[in-house]
């Protein structure tokens, strides 16, 4: 009896691992999760590292972008449309007023604030002080992108830092799409331009403008770009937070750390950009040391763009550090190596 118990138990085990059902070969259901991106940027090249290199499937999650221009991006997680968002927390703060479901920062991604400040080929800068660039852009179409849009609101911050109106001294022209910028002023529509990668390029290989004659990366230490998600989400579902976390991490060391992969994960994403173009933008995004290193957003880091919206009049409510950002997934991350 018990020989035929033994066999019995024997066979269905193989039968168990014949069929894939075997208890230690139960797969892992994968979760899948949206993240709304503003544009599509090579500065978010982190993301798209972490899902080209599989981080998130080893974490038992599907992610996805999803590119939604005009705000959107933050108002698809409001509407639950995507799970989490990639763009400023002085965009969610701005959202989360009065909300009883705020949005909150959970990793660093673009630790500078990118955006550069381009010009008509024609047009010559004489110096870099306050002075100097007061005059330059003086009685100036700019292309500033959409009211609202952080580099919309930092070409603002800059124009009122040199001593200028951006009502009077200057016209601002306000696309809502950022890569309507470049023909703006290849057209001649535009006499200057704000932009990142890998508009910065197309617009010198159109022959729109230079190399920026202003970038704010030089503001230093600044949360431009961080992955967010609802509060309800934390609250609910931590351990999706933390994977997601973990996965992203992963990435920013990869893009930190080994500059050839990361260009081979940048060439799939931007296939049709010409290859010298792509290295330009790494080198840039390099020597500006674009991505965070350890995915920690910083009071002082979020101090800044708080201080645009809040100088620019767009945003003056204050905000709470601690309500606007959440990094216990990163710092759990980091006891867990």
């Amino acid at each position: 009896m018990r020989k035929l118990k033994w066999l019995l138990s024997l066979l269905l085990v193989a039968m168990l691992v014949m069929t894939g059902c075997a208890p230690h070969q139960a797969k892992q259901e994968t979760k899948k999760l949206v993240i709304a991106e503003p544009v599509h940027l090579i500065a978010y090249l982190p993301l798209y590292v972490a899902i080209d290199k599989g981080y998130f499937k080893k974490e038992g999650l599907d992610v996805k972008t999803i590119t939604a221009t005009g705000g959107a991006h933050v108002t698809s997680v409001v509407s639950g449309d995507a799970w989490g968002v990639i763009g400023g927390p002085d965009s969610n703060q701005i959202a989360n007023y009065k909300s009883k479901d705020p949005i909150t920062s959970v990793v660093n991604v673009v630790n500078r604030a990118n955006v550069y400040l381009m010009a008509n080929k024609k047009l010559n800068l004489k110096g870099h002080s306050d002075k100097d660039l007061a005059e330059f852009m003086r009685g100036k179409t700019i292309a500033a992108g959409r009211y609202g849009g952080s580099p919309n609101l930092l070409t603002r911050y800059l124009l009122m830092k040199v001593g200028l109106d951006p009502k009077k001294d200057v016209k601002l022209e306000e696309p809502a799409d950022a890569a309507a910028v470049v023909s703006l002023v290849s057209q001649g529509k535009a006499d200057m331009a704000n932009g990142a990668e890998p508009q910065i390029n197309e617009g010198i290989k159109k022959g729109a403008w230079g190399e920026p004659f202003y970038g704010f990366p030089s503001l230093g230490d600044y949360a431009y770009s961080v992955v967010s998600v609802k509060e309800s989400t934390i609250k609910k579902d931590p351990k999706t937070v933390q994977k997601f976390v973990n996965a992203m991490l992963k990435g920013l060391k990869l893009v930190n750390e080994n500059k050839a992969e990361a260009f081979k994960v940048l060439k799939k994403e931007f296939p049709t950009t010409p290859e010298a173009s792509l290295q330009a933008a790494m080198d840039r995004a390099y020597n500006d040391n674009l991505w965070s290193k350890d995915g920690y957003i910083t009071r002082a880091a979020v101090a800044k763009p708080m201080e645009v919206v809040k100088k620019t009049g767009i945003y003056t409510k204050g905000y709470k550090y601690s309500k606007l950002v959440d990094m216990e997934f990163v710092k759990k991350a980091g006891k867990n190596k």
